[in-house]
């Protein structure tokens, strides 16, 4: 798991992603990248993030994919991410493509509905809660 401050280098994340597993003998590579769409308004969205439970999450994720022949990569951005740049990708490697195409399914939707992340809307420079955007955590509330 990796967080970064800003928006992400797609292009710079998945390359080394891919030299880092050159070797491995994976048969099947499958990213998934997440982009700041231009709705609401918004010039960006803002990301805080709980990083010991995240870590957590991550980590049983890596098991399961393990348990299947398969590794699980993630990026995610802290902070600001203007509008048209990403915010989050992950990818899936593994030798068969029927499990790449599956765990990343299961991986990005569990993500959406699980990892501890508070989303802001950006608005004329203000952070703005967006809670139907953020994953709910029991006892939590918002992040100064």
């Amino acid at each position: 798991m990796e967080l970064y401050n800003g928006p992400l280098d797609v292009k710079e994340i998945f390359g080394r992603w891919l030299d880092e597993e050159a070797e491995s003998n994976y048969g099947a590579y499958i990213p998934f990248v997440g982009t700041i769409r231009a709705e609401e308004e918004i010039e960006a969205l803002s990301f805080d993030i709980y990083e010991p439970v995240l870590q957590k999450w991550f980590d049983e994720w890596q098991e399961r994919a393990k348990a299947r022949g398969a590794v699980v990569r993630m990026a995610h951005a802290i902070g600001d991410v203007p509008v048209h740049t990403s915010s989050y990708v992950s990818a899936v490697f593994s030798p068969k493509r029927r499990v790449a195409l599956e765990l990343i399914d299961e991986f990005v939707e569990d993500f959406k509905a699980n990892a501890p992340i508070w989303k802001y809307d950006v608005k004329n420079g203000e952070r703005i809660y967006a809670e139907d955007r953020s994953t709910p955590m029991d006892g939590s509330g918002l992040l100064a």
